[in-house]
């Protein structure tokens, strides 16, 4: 595995929402990963067992004019409205959301990550489309 690739790795796994991960990759290299709450993230390999900790940004809340609050992307990834290409979206323009509801999922390295409000409020905009490629901190909806 590439130190890009690795890099790449403990950077979505900062910017989830999980608190540890392990992966055993076929090669045998091996990957522990944990947050801890001041430190950042620790990333180990079984083959030369090197740690190195990367200090997490904290999401900051964006605030535009009238009170609209936005939620962006947390982490780079694939944006998918619902949780299958058959069901209706987690919600659309008008609905009402309430702090901690389950509003989109973010595919990234082929993990879905569900992405919950960070507001109660209403959806006045949804600002991408279903299956866009997504940055981290792109905004995904408004809410007022």
């Amino acid at each position: 595995m590439e130190y890009k690739e690795i890099k790449q790795l403990m950077k979505d796994m900062g910017d989830s929402k999980l608190s540890s991960l392990d992966i055993e990759f076929p090669d045998g290299v091996k990957i522990s990963m944990a947050k801890t709450v001041e430190s950042g993230l620790s990333v180990v390999t079984a083959e030369k067992q090197i740690a190195t900790t990367v200090e997490i940004p904290q999401k900051q809340e964006i605030v535009i004019e009238d009170d609209t609050k936005v939620i962006t992307a947390p982490m780079v990834g694939t944006f998918y409205a619902s949780s299958s290409p058959n069901k209706p979206p987690y919600v659309k323009q008008g609905d009402k959301v309430h702090k901690g509801q389950v509003i989109c999922i973010v595919e990234a390295m082929k993990l879905m990550n569900e992405i919950e409000s960070e507001f109660d409020g209403e959806i006045v905009e949804v600002c991408v489309k279903d299956g866009d490629i997504v940055e981290y901190g792109k905004p995904l909806f408004k809410i007022k």
